[in-house]
């Protein structure tokens, strides 16, 4: 049942929706061009997606918020909403719907333009693919399944327990803190000097303004872009 219920959240989310096609074309190019090789590239792909949402929530989503409103309510819909109301499913997966597409093509082209010159263009394509189109977003529909597990009030075995409690600690616990939210790459977090830590967390945490990332509640900003949204 759990599954199902998480399942139906992310067949849902316009993000991944615009990623299909280029899912099933990476497949396609596996398939018809398959190399063990390509194995590799699939995992470096993965490990590439994994990195990018540590950085992205990170820098991105928790970075010092912009004072020009349009701006601020951007980032408010793709992420500052989603910490105010953690368990509405508006705000799971953010409000940038074609984001996504963009950074696997830019990627993918990346991919292409240094392999180009040592494989060969149809070559490179295939590789590219493999690791974008393929490794990639594996790695990303993995995130939002452990996302979206870790939000949704369902009964929950060991590993949704496991993503739950990681997740979570983020949210209620420590905001600056624990920015992976894959299972299994707690590393990137230890490596990177994010990992939860107990004594750190209860130093930090402010009551007030904890949901609000560290923005005053009546803080203008967000007043305004929770006006724009009926909130």
């Amino acid at each position: 049942m759990s599954v199902a219920v998480v399942l139906g959240h992310i067949l849902r989310m316009r993000n991944l929706q615009y990623l299909m096609p280029f899912y099933a074309i990476g497949w396609v190019g596996l398939v018809l061009g398959f190399s063990p090789w390509l194995l590799i590239a699939i995992v470096w792909g993965a490990l590439l997606q994994f990195m990018f949402e540590y950085l992205l929530h990170r820098f991105a989503f928790h970075g010092e918020p912009p004072q020009e409103q349009t701006a601020f309510s951007k980032l408010y819909r793709t992420h500052i909403a989603h910490h105010e109301f953690p368990t509405d499913p508006r705000f799971f997966a953010g409000d940038a719907p074609w984001y996504g597409v963009r950074v696997a093509a830019l990627v993918a082209l990346v991919h292409v333009a240094v392999f180009w010159p040592l494989l060969g263009f149809q070559t490179a394509l295939v590789v590219s693919g493999s690791a974008t189109f393929v490794g990639g977003i594996s790695a990303y529909i993995f995130y939002e399944y452990c996302h979206t597990l870790a939000h949704v009030s369902v009964s929950k075995g060991r590993f949704g327990r496991w993503v739950t409690r990681t997740h979570l600690a983020h949210h209620y616990q420590d905001h600056h803190a624990t920015f992976h939210v894959s299972a299994g790459m707690g590393w990137i977090d230890r490596l990177l000097g994010t990992a939860f830590d107990k004594t750190q967390a209860k130093a930090r945490y402010d009551a007030e303004t904890h949901h609000t990332l560290g923005l005053q509640p009546d803080d203008p900003r967000l007043v305004k872009a929770r006006a724009e949204l009926d909130l």
